[in-house]
């Protein structure tokens, strides 16, 4: 075998003798460097130091500065170590979790300035798996994430402490469970969890929230950024049109206007009981909610029609409004004959029929 490779296997707690020259400094995350009176207090209990650890790649310490510092003021030429294997920040983190489980403590500083640098390299991290790296409590790591990620894409998944993958948003799935129990009212629920992947007690939530007319999406739960899907139920809320000026502003704070009416109506009779409370009524609020527009949603729909197909989608455009308005002239013809009194009809005897 090769003497020179330095992947054989070896037992995890073996050590070599390594001259200090050749070590390169720790990239600790002590912000304020080796610390000298601590220092000189593990010189004088070094041969009961464990060996220092370092990353095998670039032979630069992973933990153990203030013992290689220790070795150094007392004329040592060469110190103990330990090898670890791994990417350069994997190292950094065994470094973290390295000095906030012995020796001199990391101050809060020094955690959260390395909670930082962990969240900028690994956003997908959860905050109670950096929290367990640093030593810090999980919601101390949710305050740091906005400044370490700002410039990141946002990933709907986190990689929790247990090192399994965690959704942060799961209203794709939500959306596809409520479409699912739309049209098959009978599927099971282990059937709606086994083709979205939600879990039992969500996909029970979609199905009450279904049933009680709301959106199968709860309110606080919705993605904060980005263009929201429709919902088969309740009425989607809708991000706000561009911003306009002069004539062009006119018309969209109209149009604007006319959709929050539009909007609030369609709210009124999301709540009606007479069509909460029946199977045909709530059949009725999915399909009305699911063909319901308003200007700012086919506005934000406008640019992405190029040139060549804007008379095609013109036409179906005002083939849709010519049926609605055909069903607003059917529905207004129901409401006169359900409003005109009947006339009383003469019997042959010439007497009004019991009533």
């Amino acid at each position: 075998m090769d003497s020179n490779d330095r992947s054989l296997a070896l037992p995890a707690n073996f050590t070599h003798r390594v001259r200090i020259e050749a070590l390169l400094p720790a990239d600790s995350p002590r912000l304020n460097g080796v610390d000298e009176e601590h220092v000189r207090r593990l010189a004088g209990i070094y041969a009961s130091l464990p060996p220092v650890l370092v990353h095998r790649t670039t032979m630069r310490v992973v933990d153990g500065m203030h013992r290689v510092a220790a070795a150094a003021s007392m004329g040592l030429p060469s110190v103990e170590v330990q090898y670890f294997d791994g990417a350069d920040e994997e190292a950094f983190l065994r470094s973290v979790t390295a000095n906030i489980a012995h020796g001199l403590p990391l101050s809060v500083t020094d955690r959260k300035a390395a909670a930082e640098r962990i969240l900028r390299s690994r956003p997908d991290l959860s905050d109670r798996s950096v929290a367990a790296y640093t030593g810090l409590d999980a919601k101390t790591v949710a305050s740091i994430r906005p400044r370490s990620t700002a410039d990141s894409p946002r990933s709907n998944i986190r990689v929790g402490a247990d090192g399994r993958l965690h959704p942060l948003d799961r209203t794709a799935e939500r959306l596809r469970a409520a479409e699912l129990m739309t049209k098959h009212p009978d599927l099971p629920l282990r059937a709606i969890v086994q083709e979205t992947g939600l879990s039992l007690g969500t996909a029970h939530d979609v199905r009450q929230r279904l049933l009680r007319g709301e959106t199968p999406v709860p309110q606080g739960r919705r993605p904060a950024t980005g263009p929201r899907p429709p919902v088969p139920v309740a009425v989607p809320d809708l991000p706000a049109p561009p911003a306009t000026t002069g004539a062009s502003a006119t018309t969209a704070a109209s149009g604007s206007s006319r959709s929050r009416g539009s909007l609030e109506t369609l709210r009124r009779l999301a709540g009606d009981p007479s069509l909460r409370h029946s199977e045909s009524g709530r059949q009725f609020l999915r399909w009305l909610h699911t063909h319901f527009v308003v200007d700012e949603a086919w506005r934000q729909q406008a640019d992405a029609i190029p040139a060549h197909c804007t008379d095609t989608v013109a036409e179906l455009a005002l083939h849709c409004s010519h049926a609605w308005k055909r069903f607003a002239e059917d529905l207004g013809r129901r409401r006169l004959t359900d409003t005109t009194p009947v006339p009383f009809r003469q019997t042959a005897s010439g007497s009004r029929p019991a009533a």
